[in-house]
Protein backbone atom coordinates (compact mmCIF):
# COMPACT_ATOMS: atom_id res chain seq x y z
CA UNK A 1 0.00 0.00 0.00
CA UNK A 2 1.13 3.09 -1.26
CA UNK A 3 2.01 5.74 2.01
CA UNK A 4 -0.26 8.82 -0.19
CA UNK A 5 -2.81 6.42 -0.08
CA UNK A 6 -2.46 4.92 3.38
CA UNK A 7 -2.60 8.60 4.38
CA UNK A 8 -6.01 9.50 2.32
CA UNK A 9 -7.82 6.08 3.95
CA UNK A 10 -6.67 6.84 8.03
CA UNK A 11 -7.78 10.57 7.56
CA UNK A 12 -11.08 9.65 5.40
CA UNK A 13 -13.03 9.81 8.64
CA UNK A 14 -12.68 12.10 12.15
CA UNK A 15 -10.87 10.15 14.35
CA UNK A 16 -13.18 9.47 17.04
CA UNK A 17 -11.85 9.55 21.01
CA UNK A 18 -11.80 6.48 23.01
CA UNK A 19 -12.90 6.86 26.75
CA UNK A 20 -9.59 6.79 27.77
CA UNK A 21 -7.78 9.98 25.97
CA UNK A 22 -10.65 12.48 28.01
CA UNK A 23 -7.86 13.93 29.79
CA UNK A 24 -6.52 15.52 25.67
CA UNK A 25 -8.69 18.77 25.33
CA UNK A 26 -7.53 19.31 21.52
CA UNK A 27 -8.62 16.39 18.14
CA UNK A 28 -6.52 13.80 17.20
CA UNK A 29 -5.86 15.58 14.36
CA UNK A 30 -5.02 19.00 14.77
CA UNK A 31 -2.63 17.82 17.29
CA UNK A 32 -0.87 14.55 16.01
CA UNK A 33 0.66 13.52 12.76
CA UNK A 34 -1.04 9.77 11.64
CA UNK A 35 1.46 6.89 11.10
CA UNK A 36 2.18 6.64 7.58
CA UNK A 37 5.85 5.28 6.78
CA UNK A 38 6.54 3.62 10.01
CA UNK A 39 3.22 1.54 9.56
CA UNK A 40 4.41 -2.23 8.27
CA UNK A 41 1.04 -3.65 8.44
CA UNK A 42 -2.20 -3.47 10.35
CA UNK A 43 -5.28 -5.57 10.14
CA UNK A 44 -8.91 -6.54 11.88
CA UNK A 45 -9.41 -9.64 13.19
CA UNK A 46 -13.22 -10.97 13.35
CA UNK A 47 -13.82 -14.81 14.16
CA UNK A 48 -10.74 -16.52 13.62
CA UNK A 49 -9.77 -14.64 10.46
CA UNK A 50 -8.74 -11.31 8.80
CA UNK A 51 -11.59 -8.91 7.31
CA UNK A 52 -10.36 -6.37 4.70
CA UNK A 53 -10.47 -2.58 6.30
CA UNK A 54 -10.17 1.02 4.60
CA UNK A 55 -7.91 2.32 7.73
CA UNK A 56 -6.61 1.71 11.31
CA UNK A 57 -9.63 4.01 12.43
CA UNK A 58 -12.18 2.24 10.59
CA UNK A 59 -10.97 -1.20 12.17
CA UNK A 60 -10.52 0.00 15.46
CA UNK A 61 -14.84 1.21 14.42
CA UNK A 62 -15.50 -2.51 12.92
CA UNK A 63 -13.84 -4.31 15.58
CA UNK A 64 -15.95 -2.74 18.34
CA UNK A 65 -18.96 -2.85 16.60
CA UNK A 66 -18.43 -6.54 16.53
CA UNK A 67 -17.49 -6.59 20.31
CA UNK A 68 -20.61 -5.54 20.54
CA UNK A 69 -22.92 -7.84 18.88
CA UNK A 70 -21.15 -10.14 20.72
CA UNK A 71 -18.48 -11.69 18.69
CA UNK A 72 -14.28 -11.91 20.27
CA UNK A 73 -12.79 -9.25 17.68
CA UNK A 74 -9.34 -7.21 17.43
CA UNK A 75 -6.98 -4.92 15.82
CA UNK A 76 -3.34 -5.56 15.24
CA UNK A 77 -1.08 -2.21 14.18
CA UNK A 78 2.40 -2.93 13.51
CA UNK A 79 5.14 -0.17 13.07
CA UNK A 80 8.77 0.39 12.62
CA UNK A 81 10.18 2.95 14.38
CA UNK A 82 7.82 5.70 13.87
CA UNK A 83 8.40 8.88 15.13
CA UNK A 84 6.75 10.90 18.17
CA UNK A 85 3.76 12.83 16.77
CA UNK A 86 3.16 8.93 14.86
CA UNK A 87 2.98 7.42 17.86
CA UNK A 88 0.93 9.83 19.75
CA UNK A 89 -1.71 9.80 17.12
CA UNK A 90 -1.97 6.25 17.91
CA UNK A 91 -1.76 6.99 21.94
CA UNK A 92 -5.40 8.93 21.06
CA UNK A 93 -6.93 6.02 18.89
CA UNK A 94 -6.17 3.53 21.07
CA UNK A 95 -5.88 5.35 24.68
CA UNK A 96 -2.49 4.28 24.94
CA UNK A 97 -0.75 5.50 28.64
CA UNK A 98 1.56 8.63 28.06
CA UNK A 99 4.36 7.07 29.99
CA UNK A 100 3.80 4.08 27.79
CA UNK A 101 4.12 6.12 24.71
CA UNK A 102 7.37 8.04 25.44
CA UNK A 103 8.89 4.93 26.00
CA UNK A 104 7.83 3.42 23.15
CA UNK A 105 9.05 6.57 21.04
CA UNK A 106 12.81 7.08 23.19
CA UNK A 107 12.96 3.36 22.53
CA UNK A 108 16.44 1.65 24.48
CA UNK A 109 14.52 0.65 27.16
CA UNK A 110 15.22 -2.07 30.12
CA UNK A 111 12.91 -5.49 29.32
CA UNK A 112 9.67 -5.22 31.50
CA UNK A 113 6.22 -5.41 31.57
CA UNK A 114 3.96 -2.95 32.98
CA UNK A 115 0.09 -2.65 33.78
CA UNK A 116 -1.62 0.86 32.74
CA UNK A 117 -5.73 0.06 33.55
CA UNK A 118 -6.79 -2.75 31.48
CA UNK A 119 -4.19 -2.79 29.44
CA UNK A 120 -0.11 -4.40 29.43
CA UNK A 121 2.90 -2.48 28.04
CA UNK A 122 5.54 -5.30 27.58
CA UNK A 123 9.16 -4.39 26.40
CA UNK A 124 11.23 -6.81 24.50
CA UNK A 125 15.16 -7.28 23.61
CA UNK A 126 15.87 -9.13 20.34
CA UNK A 127 19.01 -9.96 19.63
CA UNK A 128 20.53 -11.55 16.11
CA UNK A 129 23.84 -12.66 15.57
CA UNK A 130 26.06 -11.20 12.90
CA UNK A 131 27.48 -13.22 10.32
CA UNK A 132 31.89 -12.67 10.24
CA UNK A 133 34.22 -14.36 8.49
CA UNK A 134 37.13 -13.79 11.16
CA UNK A 135 36.51 -12.58 14.76
CA UNK A 136 38.58 -9.56 15.73
CA UNK A 137 38.69 -6.65 18.43
CA UNK A 138 36.12 -4.40 16.75
CA UNK A 139 33.99 -6.57 15.35
CA UNK A 140 30.20 -6.93 16.04
CA UNK A 141 28.78 -10.58 17.22
CA UNK A 142 25.80 -9.45 18.98
CA UNK A 143 23.43 -6.74 17.70
CA UNK A 144 20.51 -5.87 19.84
CA UNK A 145 16.77 -3.95 19.20
CA UNK A 146 13.42 -3.57 20.69
CA UNK A 147 10.05 -4.68 20.45
CA UNK A 148 7.23 -2.89 22.34
CA UNK A 149 3.61 -3.91 22.80
CA UNK A 150 0.70 -2.13 23.93
CA UNK A 151 -1.96 -4.86 24.94
CA UNK A 152 -5.44 -4.27 24.96
CA UNK A 153 -8.78 -5.79 25.10
CA UNK A 154 -9.60 -5.05 21.38
CA UNK A 155 -6.48 -4.63 20.33
CA UNK A 156 -2.62 -4.84 20.06
CA UNK A 157 -0.08 -2.58 18.93
CA UNK A 158 3.76 -3.48 18.26
CA UNK A 159 6.45 -0.78 17.91
CA UNK A 160 9.53 -2.36 16.52
CA UNK A 161 12.88 -0.76 16.89
CA UNK A 162 15.91 -2.27 15.12
CA UNK A 163 16.82 -3.72 11.54
CA UNK A 164 16.69 -7.53 12.79
CA UNK A 165 13.90 -9.28 14.23
CA UNK A 166 10.90 -8.70 11.49
CA UNK A 167 7.43 -9.68 12.94
CA UNK A 168 6.03 -10.60 9.16
CA UNK A 169 7.01 -13.95 10.03
CA UNK A 170 5.00 -14.42 13.12
CA UNK A 171 2.12 -12.26 11.44
CA UNK A 172 1.76 -14.79 8.54
CA UNK A 173 1.79 -17.97 11.11
CA UNK A 174 -0.64 -15.83 13.24
CA UNK A 175 -3.24 -15.25 9.90
CA UNK A 176 -2.94 -18.62 9.06
CA UNK A 177 -4.15 -20.60 11.74
CA UNK A 178 -7.62 -19.71 13.03
CA UNK A 179 -6.88 -21.10 16.58
CA UNK A 180 -4.47 -18.65 16.98
CA UNK A 181 -6.58 -15.69 15.95
CA UNK A 182 -9.36 -17.10 18.78
CA UNK A 183 -6.19 -16.35 21.26
CA UNK A 184 -6.91 -12.60 20.91
CA UNK A 185 -4.60 -10.25 21.97
CA UNK A 186 -2.61 -11.78 24.32
CA UNK A 187 -2.16 -14.97 21.85
CA UNK A 188 -0.58 -12.26 19.78
CA UNK A 189 1.90 -11.36 22.69
CA UNK A 190 2.44 -15.05 23.51
CA UNK A 191 3.44 -15.53 19.48
CA UNK A 192 5.36 -12.47 19.54
CA UNK A 193 7.00 -13.38 23.14
CA UNK A 194 7.69 -17.13 21.31
CA UNK A 195 9.46 -15.92 18.66
CA UNK A 196 11.70 -13.59 19.95
CA UNK A 197 12.59 -16.46 22.73
CA UNK A 198 13.84 -18.87 20.14
CA UNK A 199 15.68 -16.25 18.55
CA UNK A 200 17.19 -15.81 21.81
CA UNK A 201 18.21 -20.07 22.02
CA UNK A 202 19.55 -19.63 18.52
CA UNK A 203 21.81 -17.03 19.07
CA UNK A 204 23.19 -18.35 22.43
CA UNK A 205 23.56 -21.60 20.94
CA UNK A 206 25.64 -19.65 18.38
CA UNK A 207 27.98 -17.89 21.00
CA UNK A 208 28.66 -21.26 22.78
CA UNK A 209 29.96 -22.51 19.43
CA UNK A 210 32.00 -19.46 19.23
CA UNK A 211 33.43 -19.68 22.32
CA UNK A 212 34.44 -22.92 21.98
CA UNK A 213 36.27 -22.68 18.78
CA UNK A 214 38.05 -20.32 20.88
CA UNK A 215 38.53 -22.55 23.55
CA UNK A 216 40.00 -24.90 20.99
CA UNK A 217 42.43 -22.18 19.39
CA UNK A 218 43.29 -21.26 22.87
CA UNK A 219 44.64 -24.54 24.11
CA UNK A 220 46.66 -25.26 20.87
CA UNK A 221 48.28 -22.08 20.59
CA UNK A 222 47.76 -18.79 22.74
CA UNK A 223 48.64 -15.31 21.70
CA UNK A 224 47.88 -12.06 22.21
CA UNK A 225 45.04 -12.39 18.87
CA UNK A 226 43.47 -14.89 21.23
CA UNK A 227 43.31 -13.00 24.13
CA UNK A 228 41.33 -9.95 22.24
CA UNK A 229 39.06 -12.55 20.87
CA UNK A 230 38.14 -14.14 23.94
CA UNK A 231 37.93 -10.08 25.38
CA UNK A 232 35.53 -9.56 22.30
CA UNK A 233 33.59 -12.48 22.77
CA UNK A 234 32.91 -11.91 26.92
CA UNK A 235 31.64 -8.26 25.83
CA UNK A 236 29.29 -9.43 23.58
CA UNK A 237 28.44 -11.94 26.41
CA UNK A 238 27.84 -9.61 28.76
CA UNK A 239 25.45 -6.93 25.85
CA UNK A 240 22.98 -10.51 25.71
CA UNK A 241 22.79 -10.88 29.33
CA UNK A 242 21.75 -7.33 29.79
CA UNK A 243 19.07 -8.15 26.78
CA UNK A 244 17.79 -11.56 28.43
CA UNK A 245 18.02 -11.57 32.44
CA UNK A 246 16.12 -8.75 33.41
CA UNK A 247 13.29 -10.21 31.11
CA UNK A 248 12.84 -13.13 33.48
CA UNK A 249 11.36 -11.93 36.24
CA UNK A 250 8.40 -9.94 34.67
CA UNK A 251 7.85 -13.29 32.69
CA UNK A 252 7.61 -15.31 34.92
CA UNK A 253 4.68 -12.74 36.86
CA UNK A 254 3.43 -12.73 33.43
CA UNK A 255 0.69 -16.03 33.64
CA UNK A 256 -0.25 -14.71 36.95
CA UNK A 257 -1.33 -11.28 35.75
CA UNK A 258 -5.35 -11.06 35.70
CA UNK A 259 -5.49 -9.14 32.51
CA UNK A 260 -4.11 -12.76 30.80
CA UNK A 261 -6.74 -15.05 30.54
CA UNK A 262 -6.88 -18.29 32.17
CA UNK A 263 -6.63 -20.34 29.17
CA UNK A 264 -3.26 -18.68 27.73
CA UNK A 265 -1.22 -19.04 30.85
CA UNK A 266 0.11 -22.36 30.42
CA UNK A 267 1.51 -20.69 26.98
CA UNK A 268 3.18 -17.97 28.88
CA UNK A 269 4.24 -20.48 31.22
CA UNK A 270 6.11 -22.40 28.50
CA UNK A 271 7.89 -19.14 27.46
CA UNK A 272 8.95 -18.48 30.69
CA UNK A 273 10.35 -21.80 31.10
CA UNK A 274 12.43 -21.32 27.50
CA UNK A 275 13.47 -18.10 28.91
CA UNK A 276 14.94 -19.69 32.41
CA UNK A 277 16.64 -22.10 30.01
CA UNK A 278 18.15 -18.99 27.85
CA UNK A 279 19.21 -17.39 30.72
CA UNK A 280 20.78 -20.50 32.51
CA UNK A 281 22.57 -20.97 28.84
CA UNK A 282 23.96 -17.29 28.99
CA UNK A 283 24.94 -17.56 32.56
CA UNK A 284 27.27 -20.70 31.99
CA UNK A 285 28.77 -19.26 28.61
CA UNK A 286 30.21 -16.27 30.61
CA UNK A 287 31.36 -18.77 33.21
CA UNK A 288 32.93 -20.41 30.12
CA UNK A 289 34.23 -17.18 28.51
CA UNK A 290 35.96 -15.94 32.15
CA UNK A 291 37.32 -19.65 32.91
CA UNK A 292 38.58 -19.49 29.15
CA UNK A 293 40.12 -16.21 29.79
CA UNK A 294 41.91 -17.05 32.69
CA UNK A 295 43.27 -20.11 31.36
CA UNK A 296 44.48 -18.07 28.37
CA UNK A 297 46.19 -15.63 30.37
CA UNK A 298 48.21 -18.27 32.51
CA UNK A 299 49.18 -20.23 29.49
CA UNK A 300 50.39 -17.22 28.46
CA UNK A 301 52.33 -16.25 31.34
CA UNK A 302 53.83 -19.93 31.69
CA UNK A 303 55.11 -20.09 27.78
CA UNK A 304 56.42 -16.69 28.56
CA UNK A 305 58.33 -18.19 31.44
CA UNK A 306 59.33 -20.82 29.59
CA UNK A 307 61.14 -18.43 27.37
CA UNK A 308 62.67 -16.58 29.83
CA UNK A 309 64.19 -19.78 31.73
CA UNK A 310 65.49 -20.63 27.89
CA UNK A 311 66.94 -17.36 27.12
CA UNK A 312 68.46 -17.33 30.64
CA UNK A 313 69.74 -20.87 30.16
CA UNK A 314 71.87 -19.72 27.05
CA UNK A 315 72.64 -17.15 28.57
CA UNK A 316 74.60 -18.79 31.57
CA UNK A 317 75.73 -21.11 29.39
CA UNK A 318 77.55 -18.26 26.91
CA UNK A 319 78.94 -16.71 29.90
CA UNK A 320 81.46 -19.18 30.63
CA UNK A 321 83.23 -18.63 27.37
CA UNK A 322 82.69 -15.12 27.23
CA UNK A 323 84.39 -14.53 31.02
CA UNK A 324 87.24 -16.92 29.74
CA UNK A 325 87.80 -15.14 27.07
CA UNK A 326 87.74 -11.95 28.56
CA UNK A 327 90.42 -13.07 31.23
CA UNK A 328 92.89 -14.31 28.78
CA UNK A 329 92.10 -11.19 26.26
CA UNK A 330 93.68 -8.69 29.20
CA UNK A 331 96.93 -9.37 27.44
CA UNK A 332 98.99 -9.61 30.48
CA UNK A 333 102.43 -11.55 30.46
CA UNK A 334 102.09 -13.10 33.72
CA UNK A 335 99.19 -15.68 33.25
CA UNK A 336 99.10 -19.42 33.28
CA UNK A 337 99.57 -20.94 30.23
CA UNK A 338 100.04 -18.24 28.16
CA UNK A 339 103.66 -19.56 27.08
CA UNK A 340 102.88 -22.82 26.78
CA UNK A 341 102.17 -25.11 23.83
CA UNK A 342 99.23 -26.78 25.09
CA UNK A 343 97.50 -23.71 27.13
CA UNK A 344 95.44 -22.60 24.14
CA UNK A 345 93.95 -26.80 23.58
CA UNK A 346 93.60 -26.58 27.36
CA UNK A 347 91.50 -23.67 27.50
CA UNK A 348 89.26 -24.22 24.90
CA UNK A 349 88.23 -27.95 26.47
CA UNK A 350 87.43 -25.96 29.52
CA UNK A 351 85.17 -23.95 27.81
CA UNK A 352 83.57 -26.74 25.75
CA UNK A 353 83.46 -28.69 29.14
CA UNK A 354 81.85 -26.06 31.30
CA UNK A 355 79.19 -25.23 28.59
CA UNK A 356 78.54 -29.11 28.01
CA UNK A 357 77.93 -29.38 32.10
CA UNK A 358 76.10 -26.62 32.00
CA UNK A 359 73.84 -27.46 29.00
CA UNK A 360 73.36 -30.96 30.56
CA UNK A 361 72.39 -29.70 33.73
CA UNK A 362 69.91 -27.26 32.02
CA UNK A 363 68.15 -30.07 29.86
CA UNK A 364 67.54 -32.09 32.78
CA UNK A 365 65.84 -29.59 34.98
CA UNK A 366 63.46 -29.08 31.82
CA UNK A 367 65.10 -25.54 31.05
CA UNK A 368 65.95 -26.55 27.39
Amino acid sequence: MRSSTLFRRINRHPVQQPHSARQLSKPVRDICVPPVDSVVEYGAYVEGRKVPATGIVESLELVREHNKAGSQAFVWVGLHEPAAPEVEWLAQVFGLHPLAVEDAVKAHQRPKVERYGDSLFVVLKTVAYLDHDELTATSEIIETGEIMLFVGADFVVTVRHGRHCPLSEVRERFEDSADLIDRGPTGVLHAISDHVVDRYLQVADLMHLELEEVEAAVFADVSSRDINRIYQLKREMLEMKRAVTPLQAPMSALPQRRVIPLEMREYFRDVSDHLARVCEQVESSNELANSILQAALARSNTMANEDMRKISSWVAIISVPTMIAGIYGMNFDFMPETKQVWGYPVVLAVMVTACSLLYRGFRRNGWL
